[in-house]
């Protein structure tokens, strides 16, 4: 006998209330939860000797966070202990939604008029276990025509090449873009290599006519924008 199936079924009422993701999300609204809480309320239960917050953090973790989950095909997600090919279905699905809100029809695609509302698309990049680079691409109004997670891993200047940065740019025809990634310590002061990795994106940008408006670092609810600080970018 396999040494889990001796555990008690632990549900999500063994939980405070207050703490439960469908109670949380009632109560404070889907933002003030973490992709974790997230992706508890979709599976909705969990397996035995686990709950399905429990579950869902296993599924991340397995995963390398929302990027990597993201990437994942039904087939091997569905092989995950717990999740199956109808979980599986629902997280993409899920997923997929999200994709097409970010690249609805030009009057429903948001528009980004500074860094902050840049910051309030990627913000879930907070939870991410792993360092994730992503890229808002923006049409001539500023309204977002993608946002592909472009790196998952070490984000600087030997591994992340500006090709791959600008590939997605000159697939969609975006005009500009602002580069987002996260520090997974939680803390979003932006290290010698952030800058010199955001100094050679600029000047690849202007070479390709593309302009590269900001730099965000998302780290625990807060995040930096290197052009606010007057960090790598040129004065105006």
């Amino acid at each position: 006998m396999e040494p889990h199936s001796t555990h008690s079924w632990i549900t999500m009422k063994d939980l405070p209330e207050s703490e439960r993701p469908r109670e949380r999300l009632t109560r404070h609204g889907a933002g003030a939860l973490s992709t974790a809480e997230l992706l508890a309320i979709l599976l909705r239960t969990g397996r035995r000797g686990e709950n399905a917050l429990q579950l869902a953090h296993r599924v991340l973790q397995i995963c390398g966070g929302l990027a990597g989950l993201a990437r994942t095909p039904i087939p091997e997600l569905a092989q995950i202990p717990g999740i199956g090919l109808a979980k599986a279905a629902q997280i993409q699905a899920a997923l997929e939604l999200g994709r097409r809100v970010a690249t609805a029809t030009p009057g429903e695609r948001p528009q980004v008029r500074s860094a902050h509302d840049a910051y309030l698309l990627v913000a879930d990049m907070a939870d991410l276990e792993q360092e994730t680079l992503r890229v808002l691409l923006l049409d001539t109004r500023g309204k977002i025509l993608a946002i592909p997670t472009i790196y998952v891993g070490n984000v600087n200047t030997t591994l992340v090449r500006p090709a791959e940065i600008f590939r997605e740019a000159i697939r969609r025809n975006a005009v500009s873009l602002i580069i987002t990634h996260n520090h997974p310590s939680g803390d979003p002061t932006p290290s010698p290599e952030d800058i010199a990795l955001t100094r050679d994106l600029v000047a690849a940008g202007q070479l390709l006519g593309i302009r590269v408006l900001d730099h965000l670092i998302i780290g625990r609810g807060q995040y930096t924008s290197l052009r606010e600080h007057g960090v790598a970018f040129p004065a105006p």
